[in-house]
């Protein structure tokens, strides 16, 4: 079994946001393969979502304990299925990519993300990373207003399909494929050019 959790804040105030973009990739996924009905679970402090990819058993968690405090869930999920830190992949928003750009990697430093900083306390740093480009404001007091806005209308242009490239893709990150992964879901929807994700900043 895998727990495979997508990082954003709960509320539909948040819902637009592209810091919310993890809660959406593990939406696309759940909706592009037949998974099972979201439910709260509030021993994991959050929505699930079950079903398989490529013969994995795959839990999809959102947790509710807002951005800052996701290691909790994630901790919770873990220690109730005895995952070892391998069997974890967090989706997020990366101010570091391009917009549109998708990266996998696994450890890492948690580069000013709360979330990420969070499941590093709670679960250990040494968990899978699917990271997809927000892209960065240009000056570092613009990050956060840039973080909590919701995407432009031009962004949901390139996002959409993102996100289905995303769905389209996750069997082979089930399967550990991360650079399958990566290649599939650039092919399927190349990151904007640089002038048009620029417009949407």
């Amino acid at each position: 079994m895998q727990l495979w959790i997508g990082l954003g804040n709960p509320g539909p105030s948040h819902e637009g946001q592209r810091h919310n973009v993890g809660f959406m990739a593990v939406k696309a996924i759940a909706a592009g393969h037949g998974f099972a009905p979201w439910r709260r679970n509030r021993d994991f402090h959050g929505q699930i979502s079950e079903g398989a990819l490529d013969g994995n058993r795959i839990m999809l968690l959102k947790p509710e304990t807002y951005m800052n405090e996701s290691g909790r869930a994630a901790a919770a999920a873990a220690r109730f299925y005895k995952l070892a830190i391998d069997d974890v992949t967090a989706f997020h928003d990366e101010l570091d990519l391009v917009p549109g750009k998708v990266r996998v990697k696994r450890g890492g430093g948690a580069a000013g993300h709360n979330g990420i900083r969070s499941l590093d306390a709670h679960i250990g740093n040494d968990f899978w990373r699917v990271r997809i480009g927000i892209g960065h404001p240009g000056h570092k007091d613009m990050v956060l207003r840039h973080a909590l806005g919701d995407f432009a209308k031009d962004e949901r242009a390139w996002l959409a399909p993102l996100l289905d490239a995303v769905a389209a893709a996750a069997p082979l990150l089930a399967s550990r494929d991360a650079r399958g992964f990566m290649t599939k879901v650039a092919r399927l929807a190349p990151p904007p050019a640089p002038e048009e994700a620029a417009d949407g900043l």
